[in-house]
């Protein structure tokens, strides 16, 4: 992995917490450069294995220039908690980011219908199986990709602390807001018919994110 120089005591070095970062979030960033500019767009990705899932169409030029090839990074990052200390500089946040750096390869259409139900189930789980195929126009529509998990191209740096004590004595409040993502219950669509029931991996997404709120709220954060 690369060195991590700004706090290094926040690096993590194991590739199990590369892991647990990158399955704990949906979205992140991808950048590269094109024509000597910049270039990030936020983009859906699931870990597959040694492989991090992207998609996008196949008409998005930038997408297409990483996919020839052109080195790029993810990154992905989330907000954990509010660090309020006693002082606006020592003030933080708790969070959890990764960064991963490589070439991407484009997957071939057998490889990409597996891909793109990866990626559906990274948000739903289960939902690939309630639903029918992908078909053919669709994936030739959609440019599936790759970027490989390789040694040394990733870091991890993860903050989970309360402030650090203050120097001079004070009556301050200091402490950490915790930051949770909870599912609200589901919305259906204008053209759905009264009664239609929920599908099943959608209730369970629900029950899931409703479960880590009770965690959360009998762990007392």
């Amino acid at each position: 992995m690369d060195k991590i120089k700004r706090h290094p005591e926040r690096a993590r070095t194991e590739r199990a917490q590369l892991d647990a970062v990158l399955d704990a979030a949906a979205m992140g960033t991808l950048a590269t450069v094109v024509d000597g500019m910049p270039w990030a767009v936020p983009l859906l990705y699931a870990r597959d294995g040694d492989r991090i899932l992207l998609h996008g169409s196949t008409g998005a030029g930038a997408l297409r220039h990483v996919a020839a090839g052109a080195p790029a990074v993810l990154c992905v990052a989330m907000l954990d908690g509010i660090v309020v200390a006693d002082t606006l500089f020592d003030s933080s946040a708790n969070y959890r980011s990764a960064v991963v750096r490589g070439n991407l390869v484009t997957l071939d259409e057998d490889d990409s219908a597996g891909a793109l139900s990866v990626l559906s189930d990274g948000l739903i789980p289960g939902r690939s199986r309630e639903v029918r195929e992908h078909r053919r126009k669709e994936l030739a529509a959609t440019l599936a990709l790759a970027l490989p998990i390789s040694p040394g191209q990733w870091t991890v740096k993860v903050r989970d602390a309360p402030p650090s004590e203050p120097t001079e004595s004070n009556s301050a409040w200091a402490g950490v807001v915790p930051m949770r993502s909870v599912a609200g219950l589901p919305v259906p669509a204008p053209w759905v018919a009264p009664g239609t029931p929920v599908p099943a991996s959608v209730s369970r997404l629900v029950e899931s994110a409703r479960e880590d709120k009770q965690l959360a709220w009998r762990a007392g954060i």
